[in-house]
């Protein structure tokens, strides 16, 4: 009893460090480093299921023989084989004589092999979760007779328990390929649409301006409508394509030294053209003595502008938007107010989540993609910087974010 209780004491330890691992050969690592503790062995393998149960593919194997001859990517078909019968009972199988085993059963590819690794014993656990196989981690021995004083019950409970931690880590790793196919797909859907829309738009600009011929002024108002359309859409286009970038890790920064004074009294002029097309006061708080910055400023002025045109956005003709620069000890920090309507305190969390809209609707019935915020957010954070909002409704809202000094 005192025995047992110590293997339960040891197992509940280890596998409580194996379900914290997030992938498979992190976890199946980790059990082959402190397993031993419980049970013998000297080589670990793992394999899954496919093809509704019909093959079995190994996936991991550690060994201290000096070579492995049944490693990732090995196949084997069920049908028929040994492992057939262990799946029907659900029992673990402890062959104790793998030499005398392999004599009687001349045709077993995957015995022959394990044997010419040196292994002499074998304990074969299914595993299985909420009722369905999902696959076997094999334990082998050197020794002949390693599991001829196995307890059974507690081979069950360590196959119980790894195969919760590895159907976790195998869905896990799933998710991850699944969102890396997605960005791909999103990447290369979002690139071979953005060249036939500037086409589109480029004929219809050669049209509408008489480049082409003179046309009717019917056909004008139908052309513009078509080069707006394309705008909105090139947009959106970008919009992905910067997602695709971001999260597939592939977002490239161009740094340089920029006279930051400079560079924001250029965007604060096109800001209160903008602004003044919808009858908004647009002011800018710029110091003269800001510090040269290390930055792209070609992505620092997309997160402006997104900033600004939002701010423009959710505001009513009449009121007035700041783009306002502080210098702070080892950063500056850039917000843009607005007196729009603002933004209820529970909708905040979604601002820089990607498609979360709030229930803030625009002044004008401005349409918008729900990506700007998000894609403002990863910048700021691909150059060492932060940012936030303070938002009260019914009085506006405050977005800032910062940027690290050249020095820093």
């Amino acid at each position: 009893m005192a025995s047992r209780e110590k293997e339960l004491e040891a197992l509940l330890r280890i596998t409580e460090k194996i379900n914290a691992g997030k992938f498979l050969d992190e976890v199946l690592d980790y059990a082959y480093e402190s397993l031993r503790e419980i049970i013998p062995y000297h080589r670990i393998g793992f394999s899954l299921l496919e093809e509704n149960n019909t093959l079995l593919r190994a996936y991991w194997a550690r060994s201290r023989a000096s070579v492995v001859r049944i490693g990732k990517g090995y196949s084997a078909g069920m049908r028929g084989s040994s492992l057939e019968r262990v799946l029907e009972t659900g029992e673990p199988r402890i062959l104790n004589d793998l030499e005398s085993y392999l004599s009687s059963h001349p045709h077993s590819d995957s015995t022959r092999r394990i044997v010419e690794e040196g292994m002499r014993s074998s304990l074969t656990c299914p595993l299985i979760v909420a009722g369905k196989p999902t696959g076997f981690i094999f334990f082998s021995s050197l020794k002949t007779g390693e599991y001829r004083e196995a307890h059974v019950a507690l081979f069950q409970e360590i196959a119980g328990q790894l195969a919760l931690a590895l159907e976790k880590s195998r869905l896990y790793e799933e998710v991850l390929r699944a969102n890396d196919q997605k960005d791909k797909f999103l990447g290369i859907a979002a690139h071979d649409l953005r060249n036939p829309l500037a086409v589109i738009k480029g004929y219809a600009e050669l049209l509408s301006g008489g480049t082409l011929g003179a046309i009717a002024l019917a056909q004008k108002k139908p052309l513009e409508v078509i080069v707006q359309r394309c705008d909105k859409m090139l947009r959106l286009i970008y919009d992905l394509l910067d997602v695709s970038a971001i999260e597939s890790g592939r977002l490239a920064l161009v740094r340089r030294n920029i006279d930051l004074k400079a560079f924001l009294k250029e965007i604060a002029l096109d800001s209160a053209l903008l602004a003044k097309g919808k009858s908004i006061a647009f002011v800018a708080e710029i110091p003269e003595d800001l510090p040269t910055i290390m930055m792209d400023p070609d992505r620092i002025d997309q997160v402006i502008n997104n900033l600004i045109t939002n701010a423009i956005k959710f505001s009513k003709p009449g009121s007035r938007i700041v783009l306002r620069v502080v210098r702070l000890k080892e950063a500056v920090a850039i917000s843009v107010t607005d007196r729009g309507a603002g933004i209820p305190r529970s909708e905040i969390p979604k601002m820089f989540q990607y498609f979360g809209k709030t229930t803030v609707l625009p002044s004008a019935g401005e349409k918008s993609t729900g990506l700007g915020l998000a894609i403002v957010k990863r910048m700021v954070e691909a150059h060492g910087g932060k940012i936030g909002v303070e938002s009260e409704p019914g009085k506006g809202s405050t977005f800032t974010f910062t940027l690290p000094l050249a020095s820093s």
